[in-house]
């Protein structure tokens, strides 16, 4: 979407104006005709000034996850409760505690009275309202259960923010000790290193034959020392790299194949991304979504590029014919237990009940996983900080043990 800056007049020929969102400048011109309004000015607005701006350096121009629940649960009670829609968008709007919130709501309300669906409406938002929010909202309108969808909507979130919570604050700890460790590295080769081989050097003299060891840290404390201002912005800038790299599609796609591959973690990310495939699928479902839409949208938010293909892929063979319980049976991405979990709910006609039983069963794998993950995860990073300091104690200790036998 582009942003244009309008000047207009109403019916009464008083000036109107503002800023919208749509696809081109007729666009424009149809959403400022709903609202009756007759265009004089239409400018596209530049974003250019602001791409570097501060809020999006930290990610302030993001709803939070807690704010979007909150919302999406009191929209479900208010429409539930029979008050029209402008009116609870607007009270939403009055009361929400994000000013970006605030924004957004007021950009709905002006299109949902200008009369685009609200499903259309936000889809506008992509940044906040992603595709299964968006599908599940219009499939809650088309079929007039939007308090009822909105409640599903809120519980899915709900869970997704539980898993993403559980794994930051199992990775928070070990990610800590690592900082501590490389920190404590350089500043090892940078300060102290130096130092105590220039005491060895007073104590043992020029022509004193240093253990193998002790060679090998001062050599690589000299060249961390010499070249720190090189090093530094090479490993940076390859991080910076990496960094990048990822983002392309095919360093995506790379990248969540590797994950797949190392022993610990593909287990959790195999749960993880199951236990949204499932709880996506069985609330597209609930909602009355077609089943290739669902596989569609469920493809994108699974967060994993690898099974994202699969159900792609699976999508095409449901379109030929064939039932989506045995079209999983037959990828090694997905358990046994999904299939058939699948096969009963194609059976029973209860597709979207069973799969939110198999969510909360891997959700609950997910936390055991985590947990496993973490009570191995900190005693290795301890022993690597034990290593280190006890490589560099060694390399200290081995000449000034040589020295004191020399004195003997």
């Amino acid at each position: 979407m582009t942003r244009f800056s309008y000047i207009a007049v109403d019916s009464s020929r008083n000036s109107v104006s503002g800023i919208i969102e749509e696809a081109d400048r007729s666009s424009v011109i149809k959403a400022l005709s709903k609202q009756q309004l007759r265009p004089i000015s239409i400018k596209q607005v530049s974003s250019a000034k602001s791409s570097f701006s501060l809020g999006k350096l930290f990610n302030s121009n993001k709803v939070k996850p807690d704010h979007l629940v909150m919302m999406t649960r009191q929209l479900s009670a208010m429409v539930g409760a029979g008050v029209p829609l402008v009116r609870a968008l607007t009270s939403l709007a009055d009361h929400s505690e994000s000013p970006v919130l605030k924004q957004i709501l007021a950009s709905v309300i002006k299109d949902v009275e200008a009369g685009s669906t609200l499903g259309d409406a936000l889809s506008k938002h992509p940044e906040t309202f992603n595709d299964v929010y968006v599908n599940m909202v219009r499939a809650g309108e088309a079929a007039g259960i939007l308090d009822e969808i909105l409640k599903r909507l809120a519980l899915q979130q709900e869970k997704n923010a539980t898993i993403r919570k559980k794994i930051k604050s199992a990775m928070a700890y070990p990610s800590v000790l690592l900082g501590i460790t490389v920190l404590a590295f350089f500043g090892l080769m940078l300060f102290v290193v130096p130092q105590i081989g220039k005491i060895l050097q007073d104590m043992g003299g020029p022509d004193a034959k240093l253990p193998g060891l002790t060679l090998f840290m001062l050599g690589v404390s000299s060249f961390f020392t010499h070249f720190w201002f090189i090093i530094f912005p090479v490993i940076g800038g390859l991080i910076y790299a990496g960094l990048r790299y990822i983002k392309t599609p095919v360093g995506k796609e790379q990248f969540h194949t590797i994950i797949l591959k190392i022993p610990g973690v593909r287990n959790i990310i195999k749960k993880v991304a199951i236990a949204r495939f499932a709880r996506t699928f069985s609330a597209l479902m609930g909602a009355g979504v077609a089943v290739l839409e669902c596989l569609r949208v469920t493809g994108r938010s699974v967060g994993n590029i690898v099974y994202e293909k699969a159900i792609n892929q699976a999508a095409v063979e449901v379109k030929n014919g064939k039932p989506l319980s045995v079209v999983i049976s037959q990828n090694p991405l997905f358990p046994a237990i999904v299939a058939q979990m699948l096969s009963v709910g194609e059976e029973t006609g209860q597709t979207d009940t069973v799969l939110v039983k198999v969510a909360d069963f891997y959700e609950e794998e997910v936390d055991a996983a985590i947990e496993g993950l973490s009570s191995i995860i900190e005693p290795v990073m301890i022993v690597i900080m034990g290593a280190m300091v006890g490589l560099i104690a060694a390399s200290v200790m081995l000449p000034i043990a040589g020295l004191a036998q020399n004195i003997k």
